[in-house]
């Protein structure tokens, strides 16, 4: 799993992202200087639309490559690989799981 990474290149090919496993970035590139003439708010747009788009495809290999390693029915087994595991704690009979105070 830590192999795993995704990349998302801008529709303009200025700019391209990897993100690790983790979603955490891992490099940006940009592959023409159309940067230097943007306003930093369209920049800054350019460069968080790549990583999001890296990111939810990273998200979706991990999740696929977890989908048979997670018990429980497939309902319960989606949710928990969508990021949201209280379905399938109920099932396996953990219950609601309170975070320490």
């Amino acid at each position: 799993m830590e192999s795993v990474t995704a990349e998302a290149v801008s529709k303009d090919r200025m700019v391209s992202a990897t993100v690790n496993a983790r979603g955490e970035i891992a490099e940006l590139k940009f592959h023409t200087d159309k940067y230097r003439s943007m306003a930093p708010a369209e920049l800054a747009s350019a460069v968080t639309e790549v990583i999001e788009r890296a990111r939810r495809d990273v998200a979706q290999q991990v999740s696929e490559a977890m989908r048979g390693l997670v018990p429980g029915d497939s309902a319960a087994r989606e949710q928990a690989v969508a990021g949201d595991p209280s379905a399938l704690l109920e099932e396996l009979g953990l219950g609601k799981v309170n975070p320490p105070a």
